[in-house]
């Protein structure tokens, strides 16, 4: 396996881990708020696919300079 792929899938993996950090603080704090279970995973998903979806964006635009 060459450096570039090692370094490629272990920055996928940080994001990934980040984004379920992300996922569980919102889900936490939306439960801690008083919402019910549904309402918690989907705020927990949302910010998950968001945190996903900003660093994808991020790799694009540092692709295209």
């Amino acid at each position: 396996m060459s450096l570039h792929t090692t370094v490629v899938l272990l920055v996928c993996t940080v994001v990934v881990i980040i984004g379920v950090l992300a996922g569980v603080a919102a889900g936490f704090l939306a439960r801690l708020d008083g919402a019910s279970y549904p309402s918690v995973i989907t705020r927990a998903v949302a910010a998950f696919a968001a945190t996903l979806t900003l660093a994808m964006v991020a790799a694009q635009l540092a692709r295209l300079t």
